[in-house]
């Protein structure tokens, strides 16, 4: 890292967290720093909308750092976050990025612009996605993930091929993943409004890393990256600029090996 002094939240053998501006922190890595990087931006869907939770009516207003943007402010972002994290991600590295209907697209062609080739688009259905409460269109039941890697022919990136196909009995792994909802017993230290499943993460993590690398999550939340990456032997850094979100990343990160079963 850069030789100015950078005041880390919580530190453990293999997981460093830092309550700061991803925008600023990120300047002070050095060149081609990490292995992978797995990203959940702000979806920029915060406009006083409701869903449902819980079989509730709830607003979809999730705080400040979600508020809306117009179109070319939310790609001017992306495209700042994206340059900034090519710089420090390996030759060898990928990077992948979820998101919504609401931003992925922008995400899509910021990386593109900034120098990446995306390898695959793969979709997560959600098994158990609230109902639309307007009626007026169908129920949004998936999020897309963007798995991407330096637009460079000498960039030859890791891919666990054979374990994936051993996961999917024998047979190639397709780009639609099913599963559930993040479960109650993983929101046991508290609740993040976008909290990804864990087992989500570690099957990004089987497939495209070894133990030992580095991982890095810009915007960490509650830190399921983190989580999965002790899990399986990874090193992980986290950043949010958010406190109640970082204590909640360094209580998960601290308890991790209670969540071990799932």
């Amino acid at each position: 890292m850069s030789n100015e002094k950078i005041k880390t939240y919580f530190k453990d053998e293999n997981s460093a967290l830092f309550l700061a501006d991803s925008f600023e922190l990120l300047n002070k890595f050095p060149d081609e720093y990490v292995d992978m990087i797995f990203a959940d931006p702000p979806y920029f869907l915060s406009d006083n909308g409701f869903s449902c939770s819980g079989g509730k009516k709830v607003s979809v207003n999730k705080g400040d750092w979600d508020k809306f943007l117009s179109l070319e402010e939310k790609h001017e972002f992306n495209r700042k976050w994206i340059r900034l994290t090519k710089r420090i991600l390996k030759k060898s590295g990928t990077i992948w990025i979820s998101g919504t209907l609401h931003n992925i697209y922008s995400v899509g062609m910021a990386l593109e612009q900034e120098g990446f080739k995306i390898m695959n688009n793969i979709t997560w259905q959600k098994n158990n996605p609230p109902p639309n409460l307007s009626c007026r269109y169908f129920t949004h039941s998936t999020e897309t993930i963007l798995w991407a890697k330096k637009n460079d022919k000498s960039a030859r990136h890791f891919f666990n091929y054979d374990l994936m196909r051993e996961i999917n009995n024998g047979k190639q792994m397709k780009d639609v993943w099913s599963g559930n909802l993040t479960s109650q017993k993983e929101k046991t230290h508290g609740k993040h409004p976008t909290q990804k499943p864990l087992y989500l993460l570690k099957r990004i993590l089987l497939a495209s890393t070894r133990e030992d690398d580095l991982v890095l999550d810009p915007f960490c939340g509650s830190s399921t990256t983190g989580v999965a990456c002790k899990l399986l032997n990874r090193r992980y850094i986290g950043i949010d600029n958010n406190p109640e979100f970082i204590e909640l990343s360094k209580e998960r990160l601290i308890h991790t090996d209670e969540q071990s079963f799932f």
